[in-house]
């Protein structure tokens, strides 16, 4: 791989902002295959800075088998993962951005970015704890969706972590007040790529004041390696229920057998198979963008999805002690940012697998609760595990 200089000069944002100065970047790890041995471990390096002269970091986290996965600061978004395919070649299976100013001034798809303090759409950014009402940034027509000016655009403070595969920590506490939410809520959040080809995540959260919190990690997939459609992949989702919506995507309260839907993946299907069969669900979202419900509802770490893309032979199960997961199928890529593969991405050229409790819960009190109360610790745990066949 090698690194090309680029001067970043400064482009003026909605929030942060490129300062004058050289910085590296890396092409694209788009493709490699595995060499014979290779080195387990994590490498850092200088990734930008703000004009407010932060620096934001990368670290390249690399297995044993040669799995390569890169995170920067700024979000926690992971840049790119690798996994090999049925020959062994490894190729990048996530959507990202080959520019750094594209994370730091203009991620409106959220790639590979850590979500909260609430991930999904609270509706009209309101909701009540003991009698007091919160009025949260609203940034998704009258809704708030992901915490505002959330988790994804903060920079976190990272921490090689010792042990047999290679982990990261990353760390921020979200100040009482912020984006409307109470508490300050310290968050972790620990990546680790184990030495069987999986990315594990978990999560842990404390506040000083009664708080609701829903954290997920927001990567798009695309297990091709090419980012061109994912209506080719085969999903299953051990789900049995899902969450109608209302036209600004709120989950209207009720959950909905998926038997004799489009929703249903109880068995695995191609997604393209049912994507623009008539529903009014698909109309409001625009193709699937709906928070499925898991069959086994046990707080305990468990396979609930698997994801197979034949041509490449890669396969991907999810695993989560999470109650739900929101599958969304890339409905708004509109062709306008730049693909890792050349051109831009289309819609449709990658999904999300998002693990997490229901959406407006904080307004649904039939929903499991998100209420996290000082003295309590937030925990959660999800498994995104690589495999060919």
């Amino acid at each position: 791989m090698k690194n090309v200089k680029i001067a970043l000069c400064t482009l003026m944002a909605t929030s942060l902002l490129f300062s004058c100065k050289e910085e590296k970047k890396e092409e694209p790890m788009t493709e490699q295959t595995a060499p014979a041995a290779t080195k387990a471990g994590i490498e850092k390096s200088d990734y930008a800075t703000t004009a407010e002269g932060v620096k934001i970091e990368k670290y390249t986290l690399t297995n044993a088998n040669g799995m390569k996965m890169e995170v920067i600061t700024m979000g926690g978004d992971i840049l790119s993962l690798t996994a090999p395919d049925k020959d062994g070649k490894f190729e990048d299976v996530v959507l990202g951005y080959t520019s750094p100013e594209l994370y730091l001034t203009s991620n409106p798809y959220f790639f590979g970015a850590i979500i909260g303090r609430y991930g999904n759409r609270i509706a009209k950014g309101k909701f009540s704890l003991d009698g007091k009402e919160y009025q949260l940034t609203v940034n998704d027509g009258p809704n708030s969706l992901h915490g505002g000016k959330g988790f994804d655009k903060r920079v976190w403070t990272a921490e090689p972590v010792e042990g047999d595969a290679p982990s990261l920590k990353l760390s921020y506490i979200a100040k009482d007040g912020e984006e409307g939410y109470p508490g300050n809520l310290k968050v972790t959040v620990t990546y680790v790529l184990t030495n069987d080809n999986a990315l594990e995540i978990k999560y842990e959260a404390e506040t000083d004041k009664k708080t609701v919190v829903n954290l997920t990690q927001h990567s798009y997939f695309n297990l091709s390696g090419k980012y061109k459609t994912i209506l080719d992949h085969e999903l299953e989702i051990k789900a049995d229920k899902f969450l109608p919506v209302d036209k600004t995507l709120i989950p209207t309260g009720e959950l909905k057998a998926v038997a004799g839907t489009p929703f249903d993946f109880t068995t695995a299907k191609e997604i393209g198979k049912d994507i623009n069969v008539k529903d009014d669900q698909l109309e409001k979202g625009g193709g699937f963008d709906h928070c499925w419900v898991f069959t086994d509802s046990s707080k305990k770490v468990k396979e609930v999805a698997s994801l197979y893309h034949k041509g490449s032979g890669r396969y991907m199960e999810v695993f989560t002690d999470e109650p739900a997961v929101q599958f969304y199928s890339g409905n708004f890529l509109d062709n306008t940012k730049p693909s890792k593969a050349g051109g831009n991405y289309e819609k449709r050229s990658g999904l999300c697998l998002e693990t997490q409790h229901y959406p407006d819960s904080p307004n649904e009190p039939k929903f499991p609760t998100t209420v996290l109360n000082p003295g309590e610790k937030y925990t959660s745990t999800t498994i995104y595990k690589f495999s060919a066949k």
